[in-house]
């Protein structure tokens, strides 16, 4: 694993397409100067599947990782020596370490992410879950929902393509999944924890079933914030676990990967990320 203590050039990047909108270098240069790491650099790079091989193919011994977004958290899997437990139970990596021997090492963040951010507002088990959504953000929810969910996870779905696919994730993953039909996704609003794993604006017209007394709702948007799902969700007293919570416990777990320091800055890069939202720079 690379030393954070040394005195050569050390780079990491964020890849993806698109890659403008990204957060990370916000979040991981904050982690960098809170660290000293003051010849640390992390970029961001505009690069899709068919580029994905020549660009890490061409990477050289200053490269200390990677983190990669869409569409490239499957892409990627081929050109890694090896990925982790964690990752192939989803069969997707959003993070590789370069060692300076120059192995390619796979790991996932997001769920443990998604578990860390859950943690901090007090949510360590519940009863059952609903997730919002079957996309790829929700086989990470899944995966996560294996290890607090002692009972049912009800998935709301639009299609029967999509409903298949996450009976598939429930039985790889050893969770007991009830598909429902998007229309009644309502009824997921009552649960003790909520996920919301849609893009933006697909969830604002439950806002107004929100229940008198909500549980948890985990949304994973972080632009726009609050969603509209959340702002209700929060007005009635709800608590709410939002998007740059996910994003920023999962950089924290990059950075202490890619860098070798046992502890990155949990508050300044959440403060980092609030700023830059707001557009009031970091």
């Amino acid at each position: 694993m690379p030393s954070a203590s040394s005195e050569r050039t050390r780079r990491a990047a964020v890849l993806g397409s698109p890659i403008a909108h990204s957060l990370s270098p916000v979040l991981h240069r904050a982690a960098y100067a809170e660290l000293g790491l003051t010849n640390w650099s992390y970029d961001r790079f505009e690069v899709d599947e068919r580029a994905l091989p020549g660009f890490v193919g061409g990477l050289g011994p200053e490269w200390a990782g990677l983190s990669l977004t869409m569409p490239l958290k499957r892409a990627v899997i081929p050109l890694l020596d090896s990925i982790s437990d964690t990752a192939a139970s989803v069969e997707a990596v959003n993070t590789v370490v370069l060692t300076e021997d120059g192995r390619r090492l796979g790991d996932n963040t997001d769920i443990p992410g998604m578990i860390a951010a859950l943690r901090e507002r007090g949510v360590e088990q519940v009863e059952s879950a609903a997730i919002l959504g079957a996309g790829a953000t929700a086989s990470s929810a899944l995966a996560a929902l294996s290890r607090i969910c002692t009972g049912e996870v009800v998935a709301y779905v639009r299609s029967e393509t999509r409903a298949a696919e996450m009976r598939q994730w429930g039985e790889r993953l050893e969770v007991d999944v009830r598909i429902a039909d998007w229309s009644g996704a309502d009824r997921a609003l009552h649960a003790p924890l909520v996920v919301a794993t849609t893009p933006a604006g697909t969830t604002d017209a439950l806002a107004a079933a929100v229940p008198a007394r909500p549980a948890t709702l985990f949304d994973v948007l972080y632009d726009p914030w609050p969603t509209a799902l959340a702002a209700r969700w929060s007005m009635y007293g709800g608590a709410v676990v939002g998007g740059l919570d996910l994003l920023v416990h999962q950089a924290v777990l990059q950075v202490e990967q890619m860098t070798g320091c046992a502890t990155a800055p949990l508050g300044v890069m959440r403060v980092a990320g609030e700023r830059a939202l707001k557009g009031t720079g970091v």
